[in-house]
């Protein structure tokens, strides 16, 4: 579904990433691990065509989308949610959700707002309330459901349950498990290694901008000294 193939991308004449390649297939859960600064929400950046790649090729479902705008990335069938939520803090809960609708690559059973509120119940208890009055993991769940709304094919999230209470942790990674169920494909960025293996087929482990490990879920589970060595747990 989704090949990023050597991919390599700058701030100015700072380059972060060099020669990144990883793939999500249909219906699968990947992950982009590491330690804060190795590339990871660049990537993101990279993919989304937020940034603009140096070299490299990225893919998705055949056709290229290097170099393409970010809104035309988004209507190919992307979604991000991204770091830090990034809500409208001054509409509320259900005009967020509605803002972002659409169905352009004609989902035949797609997102609603009352599907992003069977997903969150609380969301729906606040569904009036300004986002910016939300709490942080009631923002992450509507930013979540903000980018269920454009119907996506691919479902990417960075830093996924970042700086949340546990209790909602637990919710996101529900809402992740019951989104693989029905299909979802989707890209992961967080640092729960034990959550990741869970609920993900493949995990990809980014050094100072270049992939140094992949393998399944069951191999990174049972290889302490790659977790120690690049996720410092």
């Amino acid at each position: 579904m989704l090949t990023v193939d050597a991919l390599e991308t700058a701030y100015g004449d700072s380059q972060v990433l060099f020669g990144v390649s990883l793939a999500v297939r249909p219906g699968e859960v990947a992950t982009l691990l590491g330690r804060n600064g190795m590339g990871k929400t660049t990537t993101v950046r990279s993919i989304m065509g937020i940034l603009r790649p140096r070299a490299g090729e990225i893919r998705f479902e055949g056709r290229p989308i290097h170099g393409l705008p970010s809104y035309l990335v988004a209507q190919a069938g992307l979604g991000l949610v991204p770091e830090g939520r990034q809500v409208f803090p001054n509409l509320t809960v259900r005009e967020n959700l509605v803002a972002t609708a659409s169905n352009r690559l004609g989902n035949p059973d797609p997102w609603t707002v009352d599907k992003v509120f069977a997903l969150f119940p609380l969301l729906a208890a606040r569904h009036r309330a300004l986002a910016g009055s939300l709490s942080g993991g009631e923002q992450q769940m509507l930013a979540i459901g903000r980018a269920l709304m454009t119907n996506p094919r691919l479902l990417i999230l960075d830093e996924a349950t970042e700086g949340l209470a546990p209790l909602v942790r637990v919710e996101i990674w529900h809402c992740i498990e019951r989104l693989k169920a029905s299909g979802q494909s989707i890209l992961l960025v967080d640092k729960n290694v034990r959550a990741l293996t869970r609920v993900a087929d493949r995990h990809y482990i980014l050094e100072k901008g270049r992939i140094v490990w992949t393998g399944t879920s069951a191999e990174l589970a049972a290889s302490e000294d790659i977790q120690h060595r690049y996720l410092g747990v």
